[in-house]
């Protein structure tokens, strides 16, 4: 007889998404990641994919390459990779806090959502999958 693990309770999440605006005076954006955080979990994580003909329809001039390099540094500070800098180095709910602070840059995080989880990973996924692609 094996004994049977029980599975482990939701807990709670935030996430947001990440928007490329590529002209802040219009307004227009498209969905371009999501970063996830749960402290039950101790997870932080995002998702990026910057979908080139959508951004250059609402700006022809945009610059993909610099845009897919800002999206890679939130990838980075999520990480606590060593080349995310300061804001890397940080806990993970202050590298959350710092993504999610209100920016007029061309990437933007959206407002910050909460849900139930007991995968965060895979809620990020699903979240990426939905918002996303």
């Amino acid at each position: 007889m094996t004994a049977e693990v029980a599975p482990r309770p939701r807990e709670f999440f935030e996430y947001a998404l990440i928007r490329v605006i590529p002209r802040v005076d219009r307004g227009e954006c498209i969905n371009a990641g999501v970063v996830l955080y749960s402290q039950a979990f101790g997870f932080l994580g995002a998702r990026t994919h910057l979908d080139v003909p959508r951004l250059c329809a609402l700006d022809p001039a945009a610059d993909s390459v610099q845009t897919r390099a800002a999206l890679a540094a939130w990838e980075l500070v999520c990480a606590g990779a060593p080349g995310a800098g300061p804001a890397g180095a940080e806990p993970p709910g202050r590298r959350f806090r710092w993504l999610t602070a209100p920016r007029s840059a061309v990437v933007q995080p959206g407002p910050v959502h909460g849900g139930l989880t007991a995968n965060p990973a895979a809620e990020l996924d699903r979240l990426f999958d939905l918002l996303v692609l």
